[in-house]
């Protein structure tokens, strides 16, 4: 079995879901893009982004868009699959840029419909700590656990990725495929 149209790995933060999905796509053998959701706000932020264009190397044709995600989607060739790391960053950006949760999922969703490659979707799980006590970071986390559970419920794989360990939760790992052997 190979990628299907849509897949999700989810996460927490640092939990290896990067890589995993990187080794995913590896394996399916096609060319692939990098569809990167991070902006480099601040020193850290730009220190990250290097480090994981530098992890990834030549192999990846690496596209860098914080909110327009159809656009992006539009433009990849449909030949390839598409890492899109990730759909946390891009409901964050999408709220700082004003807009709305209500309609976040429904737009992700739709672009991802509408696209013609294969896409894996990377998100952070930020939903098992305890409640924030500041009202925003309430609807963050609310608004992030709606948009999970709705790409979750199109995706055809979905693994979650705890301490570098994939668990799968939806879906079967395509035919061959060993975590971890790909890079």
């Amino acid at each position: 079995m190979a990628l299907q149209k849509l897949s999700l790995v989810i996460g927490g933060a640092a939990s290896g879901k990067t890589g995993f999905a990187e080794s995913l796509v590896i394996h399916a053998g096609r060319a692939r893009t990098y569809l990167a959701t991070a902006e480099a706000d601040d020193a850290f932020m730009r220190q990250r982004i290097d480090a994981h264009r530098a992890s990834r190397g030549k192999s990846w044709t690496t596209v860098e868009e914080p909110l327009e995600i159809a656009r992006a989607l539009a433009a990849v060739d449909p030949e390839h699959i598409v890492l899109l790391d990730c759909a946390t960053l891009w409901l964050a950006n999408h709220l700082r840029a004003g807009g709305r949760a209500a309609g976040a999922a429904e737009a992700l969703l739709g672009a991802l419909a509408a696209a013609e490659a294969r896409v894996l979707v990377v998100t952070n799980e930020i939903g098992q700590g305890p409640t924030p006590e500041d009202p925003e970071a309430r609807a963050f986390r609310d608004a992030s656990g709606a948009l999970n559970q709705a790409l979750a419920a199109e995706a055809s794989l979905v693994v979650s990725v705890t301490a570098g360990l994939p668990q799968v939760l939806k879906g079967a790992l395509p035919q061959g495929f060993q975590a971890g052997t790909s890079r």
